[in-house]
């Protein structure tokens, strides 16, 4: 399936300060995918609006997902703000926040 090779990739790209991948951070909000025309618009955010690393995480999501699909548009929002709560398990056992 597109979208769990289009997972698998984006566990790859990592938030530097964090160390943690984007998706299992919760920065990932949407993933749509449009087959016909081999495009994915993904929505994402970040932890910080003031994240000094914020281009090349979005270049690294984009270069993640055009590895799947032909052609990429990603959206950052901040609407909802990122929240520890979004991470997965994963990421917050090794955080500490579990």
């Amino acid at each position: 399936m597109l979208e769990s090779q289009i997972i698998e990739h984006l566990r790859d790209v990592y938030d530097p300060e964090i160390s943690i991948n984007v998706y299992d951070l919760g920065l990932i909000y949407e993933i749509n995918i449009d087959e016909q025309q081999n495009h994915c618009n993904i929505v994402m955010t970040l932890t910080s609006a003031f994240c000094p690393a914020a281009d090349d995480i979005i270049a690294d999501v984009h270069q993640a997902v055009t590895s799947v699909m032909k052609t990429c548009d990603v959206k950052v929002t901040f609407d909802p703000p990122f929240d520890p709560s979004m991470m997965s398990d994963d990421a917050k056992i090794i955080l500490g926040f579990e």
